[in-house]
């Protein structure tokens, strides 16, 4: 039970400000949103009753997994009317610290990928809040039914649904780190040095290409299918690629991938799905808002 002084209820949500953004960002797949949650779980925390509140970790997990649930709402309308494929907005998983053990690493950056991102958007709300909350940060069925303010038996009958869905939809991408940077740079040297050989034998025959640029940069409205098509498009894209491009290799959302700097500013981030030494899905992100996180560093 907390003392009602600024100090202590301030500190005990800082302590718990990481999992909230983790459990918004993961709901909504925008930095931005998942950060405006984490604010007003923060008003609505400032003025509880904090005598009132006998685990402060459950009771934040609520509040914002509720607000989460009415953003999403919200957010799934204006995606309708998205122009162009929509992707979530890339994240920074190389800080370090998140999840020290390299088993639960794995689950932790697994949920943030984007190819589980994609899926999830696909899921309900509320199958959405299920999936996060047991599949990535492992809440039992009867505190994710208290927080959802469901039947336990409903609640895993909302996972068990989530989980299909996801198992179903998700690709099965390499995960290794080693080998995606191997194939990252290799990609990026055959596709800036007009080798389309070299960049087709890389490609899956049946690779595809999903370009997001929200109608506020150049990129693709449509998914490319197949390595040639795909190929020829990046041929395109590199002969116009403008002088003062910079590629930096780094970690987005559990993976390898390039961001591109034009003189310092974030121009678009690609990355890569791999299965089978192949490259099967080149994702590539152009929207400037979803760029905005990435600006520093």
């Amino acid at each position: 039970m907390l003392k009602d002084s600024a100090t202590e209820v301030t500190d005990v949500f800082e302590d718990h400000r990481s999992l909230l953004f983790g459990v918004a960002y993961r709901m909504l797949g925008r930095v931005a949103d998942a950060e405006d949650v984490v604010q007003d779980a923060w008003l609505r925390w400032s003025g509880a009753d904090h005598a009132a509140v006998r685990e402060p970790r459950a009771f934040l997990v609520r509040i914002t997994t509720r607000l989460a649930i009415d953003r999403l709402r919200q957010v799934q309308a204006r995606r309708e009317s998205y122009v162009g494929p929509w992707l979530p907005e890339p994240l920074r998983t190389d800080v370090g610290g998140t999840a020290p053990d390299t088993a639960e690493r794995a689950v932790f950056t697994e949920s943030v990928t984007l190819a589980v991102l994609v899926v999830l958007e696909s899921l309900s709300p509320l199958e959405r809040a299920v999936f996060v909350l047991r599949e990535a940060f492992g809440y039992p069925y009867g505190e994710i039914a208290t927080t959802l303010d469901r039947s336990e038996a409903a609640v895993r009958q909302l996972a068990g649904r989530a989980r299909r869905h996801v198992e179903e939809g998700k690709p099965r991408f390499e995960v290794d780190p080693d080998r995606q940077r191997d194939l990252t740079e290799r990609f990026l040297a055959a596709a800036a040095g007009d080798d389309l050989d070299g960049l087709l034998s890389l490609l899956a025959a049946d690779a595809r290409l999903v370009g997001d640029s929200g109608g506020k940069a150049k990129a693709p409205l449509r998914i490319i299918e197949s390595a040639d098509k795909v190929a020829r498009f990046l041929f395109g894209v590199t002969r116009s690629v403008p002088p003062g491009l910079e590629f930096t290799v780094l970690e987005l959302n559990g993976g390898i991938a390039l961001l591109a700097h034009d003189h310092g500013v974030p121009d678009s981030v690609v990355q890569l799905g791999i299965a089978d030494g192949k490259i099967q899905t080149v994702y590539i992100v152009r929207n400037p808002e979803k760029l905005e996180s990435l600006a520093a560093g």
